[in-house]
């Protein structure tokens, strides 16, 4: 059955029609974060004068019709039509149902052809013919069977296309613009750097994603990349970033929009990656974190959180706005290879920002918490003592940046052995210095609350 409708589409497909649009055709897209993209499409076409119906072939099988805005100088659009019923073999044998077709049967042993005309009486998972008396059920059988049609149905098209009746006023070429919403195109951002932790930089490239299961192609297509959600039935609108290196930069709205500096051609069902930021020697540290939340004694010590921070400064070798997307870092080993050592997402960056990635947890760089003493000396006033040890068994020093959350904003010190900066109303932080397999310990005693008179 599969042999004998790849046939019928065949010799359908040699009966189409020349289609007389575009010999130029100019094509924009723009693509939002939910599912949701604007196509303009540019084509020169060649009208008369007055009353005509004109074809674009090619357009979305997931366009929003309703959305179609057709624009030319001196045109008037009186109707338009999305023809979305593809010509396929199953398609012509089910629009041929009630009528006659011809089967054309070779005999394998002498090469003779022979013609039958046959109605199709039903083509609904499989095709049933009557051919004069007798009723015939086509099957694959490997025997050679062609079906002939006298033509193509007129709702059949090769490729989803948009009809338009228009009225023309003067005839010749035209740029007509035809612009529309539609669903199956999408992008995201990832980005690859490679850290060197002696020298403290960063080579960082970055790549946009782009897919498209629209059910068309753009071919040497203008991308624009928008960061940031339209509101659609009400749904909000969120915010945006502008773009970054390697992209042209506008913002409108409450949106940022990037325009990729080439044009690229994204094919039906394709998945496409476009180079959009390369920095060599960004300013980067690393960075030992060590976060806690309140006081309370640790049985044991726990890893550092290993953190790689850098401005999106031009000081830095960076300072372009940077869409969100997943990190991947890599660092080399003592043979020159890059290994990777751990991957973060980050949001949208702007310019001035700094970005501080995750990169896994230290062994070797550690923390453990001890409360030496905790008492009330009057009523709505806690006094705690802490004791935290930090130990490096690295062989080079190395400094923790020891974050504590979850205090009074009454909070006051008394006698820390690093001193504390005040992160916010409940959060401080200190600077820990360690040194090459060394341990340094930091200790407190903090004063929260006020006190209640009775």
């Amino acid at each position: 059955m599969r042999r004998i409708l790849m046939a019928a589409a065949a010799l359908a497909c040699l009966a189409l029609p020349a289609l007389a649009q575009d010999a130029a055709s100019k094509v924009a897209v723009t693509i939002y974060n939910d599912d949701l993209s604007l196509v303009e499409d540019v084509r020169t076409l060649s009208l008369t004068a007055g009353r005509q119906r004109i074809e674009f072939p090619g357009v979305s099988a997931e366009i929003q019709a309703e959305t179609v805005a057709l624009g030319a100088e001196g045109v008037e659009v009186i109707e338009q039509n999305f023809d979305f019923d593809l010509l396929t073999p199953g398609a012509m044998m089910e629009k041929a149902v009630g009528s006659t077709i011809k089967l054309v049967r070779t005999n394998p042993a002498t090469g003779k052809e022979t013609i039958e005309a046959a109605k199709v009486l039903s083509a609904n998972g499989g095709v049933v013919l009557q051919i004069g008396d007798r009723i015939e059920v086509l099957r694959d059988d490997g025997l050679p069977v062609r079906v002939l049609f006298d033509k193509i149905p007129d709702n059949l098209r090769a490729r989803p296309t948009l009809s338009v009746q228009i009225n023309n006023k003067g005839a010749g070429a035209k740029p007509l613009s035809l612009r529309y919403l539609t669903r199956g195109l999408g992008w995201k951002a990832d980005y690859v750097g490679v850290f060197d932790d002696k020298s403290g930089r960063l080579d960082l490239q970055g790549w946009v994603t782009l897919t498209n299961t629209s059910g068309a192609a753009y071919r040497n297509a203008r991308i624009q990349l928008v960061a940031g959600s339209p509101g659609q039935g009400g749904a909000p609108i969120s915010g945006a970033v502008r773009g970054g290196r390697g992209s042209d930069d506008t913002q409108f709205g409450d949106y940022h929009l990037y325009t990729l500096k080439e044009q690229t051609t994204i094919a039906e069902n394709q998945t496409k990656q476009v180079s959009f930021l390369a920095a060599d020697g960004v300013k980067a540290r690393k960075v030992y974190m060590v976060e806690r939340t309140g006081f309370g004694s640790e049985r044991r010590p726990s890893g550092a959180a290993v953190r790689l921070f850098f401005a999106n400064d031009e000081a830095s070798g960076l300072g372009e706005p940077l869409p969100a997307g997943v990190m991947r870092l890599y660092a080399r080993d003592s043979s020159g290879r890059p290994q990777f050592i751990g991957e973060d997402r980050l949001g949208h960056m702007p310019e001035g920002s700094e970005l501080n990635l995750a990169i896994g947890q230290a062994f070797d760089v550690t923390a453990q918490a001890t409360v030496e003493k905790q008492d009330s000396p009057v009523k709505g006033v806690t006094v705690t003592a802490m004791r935290y040890a930090f130990r490096n068994a690295r062989n080079e020093p190395a400094i923790i940046r020891f974050v504590l959350s979850g205090l009074n904003e009454t909070r006051s010190y008394g006698s820390p052995t690093i001193k504390p900066e005040r992160i916010d109303a409940n959060t401080d932080a200190f600077d820990v210095p360690l040194a090459a397999r060394g341990e340094t310990v930091l200790t407190f005693n903090v004063r929260q609350g006020k006190e209640i008179r009775e």
